[in-house]
C-alpha cells in the first residue's frame, strides 16, 4: 500500500508539473507575434504618406511662377484717337507674338497732359518707358534728367544714322552731351502753296525768299482770276499768324533771347521784319484772317498764295470743310496738280528757315533695355508704314528708306507732283522753331511757350497791319517790356 502511495504521489507530481510547462510556453509566442505585427504596420505607413504628398507639393508650387516673368513695357502716346490707338495695338500684337515673354501696353494720353503726367509718374517713381511727344518736350526732358540719351542713341545707330533725315537728328541732338535725347518719328512741314500756273503767267519764281514774295505781292492781284497774291494770317485771337510770322523771324536771324540769354525782341532784324511781314497786306483780303480764310480764298480762285501745313493736301483735291458741315466746291479744275509748294523761305541776309513739328520717342530713364527693340520696331518696314499711313499727310516720315511707300499711302498723293512730295520729305533738313535753338534752358523755353500761348505776336502784327495803332518800331518795344516780364515771372517761381 505505501508503494501504491508512493507512485500515486509521484504520477501527481508529474502532472502539475507538465501543466505547468504547457501554459508558460505559449505566453511569449503571443506576446512575439504581437510586437512583430504592431512595428511592422507602423513602419510601412509612416514611411511611405508623407514621401508621395512632398513631390506633388513641390511640382504645384513651380507652375504659376511662369506668367511673372514676363517684361512689360508701357507705350504712351500722342496718338489718342481710337482707331489711331487700335493700330499702335496691332504693332505691339506683332511685337509680342514674335516676343511672347513682352508685353506691350499702349496707354493714350493728352499732347498737352504730357508735362503734367511725367511729373506725376516721376514723383511715383512710376516712369513709362516710352512716350511719343512733340520735340519741343524734349530739351526740358533732357534738362531734368529723365531721358535715356544712351538709349535713344543706341536705336538710332542700330536703325542706321545715315537713314535718318539730318533735320531730325540735329533737333533732337543734346548740345550738353552731344547724344541723341530722344528717336525722330514722323512731323509735319509747313510751307508756302502757291499757285504755278499763275507764276508762270506772271514770270515769277517759285516764292522761296522775301524779294519774290514781295513782287509777286505786286504782280499776282489781276493775274487770271486772282484778287490777290496772298491771304496774310493778321487775327489776334488766333496762334496761326504766330507759326508763319515766326518762319519769317528765323529767316531773318530773330530769336527771342539772345547768345548772353537776354530778351531780344527789339532788334532791328525784328523791327525789319514786322515792318515786311505786315507790309503784305497790301495784297492780301481786308480785315483779321486766319486758316479757314486763308484756305478757302486759296480754293475758291481768289488768292495765289497759301500759307498752310501738308495737313492741306487732301483739301486741295476735294474741297476743306465748312464752318457749316458741308465743303468747299474748288474753283479750279486740278487745283492740287497746279499747286507748288516751297517749304524754305530766305531772308535779306541769307538765312533760310522751314517751320513745322516734329515728333519722337522718349526713352525714358528706368526703361527695361527691351524698350530700345520695340522702339525699333515700331520703326521698322510694315510697322512704320501703318503708323505714318493714319495721317500721310501730317506724318512725314523721318527715314528716307520709307519715302517711297509713304508716298503711296494715300490716293490724293497721285494729284501732286512727284518733286513735290520730294520737297515734302526734305522738309525737315531745314526745319527751325524758336523752341529747337541749342542752349535754350528749360526757363527760356518755357517763355517762348507763353509767347505763343498769350498771343504776342498775333496782337503785335494786328496792332500794325489792321488797325495801325502801332508801327514796327513801337510793336517790337511793347513785345520787348511783354517778353521781359514774362521771363522774370518765370524766373520767379
Amino acid at each position: 500500500m505505501k508503494r501504491l502511495l508512493v507512485l500515486v504521489t509521484i504520477l501527481v507530481i508529474m502532472a502539475v508539473m507538465l501543466m505547468a510547462c504547457s501554459q508558460a510556453t505559449p505566453t511569449p509566442q503571443v506576446i512575439e507575434k504581437v510586437k512583430t505585427v504592431v512595428v511592422t504596420q507602423v513602419v510601412e505607413k509612416t514611411v511611405e504618406v508623407p514621401v508621395e504628398k512632398t513631390v506633388v507639393v513641390e511640382k504645384t508650387v513651380v507652375v504659376p511662377a511662369t506668367p511673372t516673368e514676363r517684361t512689360v513695357v508701357e507705350f504712351w502716346t500722342t496718338d489718342n484717337e481710337e482707331k489711331r490707338v487700335d493700330v499702335y495695338e496691332a504693332v505691339a500684337k506683332r511685337y509680342m507674338e514674335e516676343h511672347p515673354d513682352v508685353e506691350i501696353r499702349i496707354v493714350p494720353i493728352e499732347e498737352g497732359g504730357i508735362s503734367q503726367r511725367i511729373a506725376t509718374a516721376r514723383a511715383a517713381n512710376r516712369l513709362p518707358d516710352i512716350v511719343r511727344m512733340g520735340v519741343e518736350r524734349v530739351s526740358a526732358f533732357a534738362a531734368d534728367g529723365i531721358l535715356d540719351e544712351d538709349a535713344a542713341s543706341a536705336v538710332i545707330e542700330s536703325i542706321g544714322m545715315d537713314d535718318f533725315r539730318a533735320g531730325p537728328l540735329e533737333m533732337v541732338k543734346d548740345p550738353a552731351t552731344g547724344k541723341y535725347a530722344a528717336v525722330p518719328y514722323d512731323g509735319w512741314i509747313q510751307a508756302i502753296w502757291y499757285r504755278k500756273d499763275m507764276f508762270e503767267l506772271a514770270g515769277l519764281p517759285a516764292p522761296t525768299s522775301w524779294d519774290v514774295l514781295d513782287e509777286a505781292c505786286d504782280k499776282l492781284p489781276g493775274t487770271g482770276n486772282l484778287l490777290y497774291a496772298l491771304t496774310l494770317p493778321t487775327d489776334p485771337g488766333q496762334n496761326y499768324p504766330h507759326q508763319v510770322f515766326e518762319q519769317f523771324a528765323i529767316s531773318n536771324n530773330v530769336w527771342p533771347f539772345d547768345e548772353n540769354g537776354n530778351v531780344s525782341m527789339n532788334t532791328p532784324e525784328m523791327v525789319e521784319t514786322l515792318r515786311f511781314y505786315t507790309s503784305l497786306q497790301r495784297c492780301a483780303p481786308p480785315g483779321p484772317q486766319y486758316w479757314r480764310g486763308a484756305r478757302e480764298a486759296y480754293e475758291l480762285d481768289q488768292a495765289g498764295m497759301l500759307f498752310y501745313s501738308t495737313y492741306i493736301m487732301d483739301d486741295l483735291v476735294e474741297g476743306s470743310g465748312t464752318e457749316g458741315g458741308g465743303k468747299i466746291q474748288i474753283a479750279v479744275p486740278d487745283l492740287a496738280k497746279k499747286t507748288g509748294f516751297a517749304p524754305k523761305l530766305e531772308g535779306p541776309s541769307g538765312a533760310s528757315a522751314t517751320y513745322g513739328q516734329l515728333v519722337t520717342l522718349g526713352i525714358m530713364q528706368g526703361a527695361d533695355p527691351v524698350a530700345q527693340d520695340v522702339v525699333k520696331f515700331f520703326l521698322t518696314g510694315e510697322n512704320y508704314k501703318d503708323i505714318l499711313a493714319l495721317a500721310p499727310f501730317g506724318k512725314v516720315p523721318v527715314l528716307k528708306s520709307a519715302v517711297a511707300e509713304w508716298k503711296d499711302l494715300s490716293p490724293f498723293f497721285k494729284e501732286y507732283d512727284p518733286e513735290t512730295l520730294d520737297q515734302i520729305a526734305n522738309g525737315y533738313d531745314t526745319m527751325q522753331r524758336w523752341l529747337f535753338k541749342p542752349g535754350y534752358d528749360a526757363t527760356q523755353r518755357a517763355v517762348i511757350g507763353d509767347i505763343e500761348g498769350r498771343l504776342l505776336i498775333p496782337q503785335a502784327i494786328a496792332n500794325i497791319a489792321l488797325d495801325g495803332s502801332m508801327t514796327p518800331e513801337t510793336a517790337a518795344e511793347w513785345l520787348q517790356q511783354q517778353v521781359e516780364q514774362l521771363y522774370q515771372d518765370r524766373k520767379n517761381q
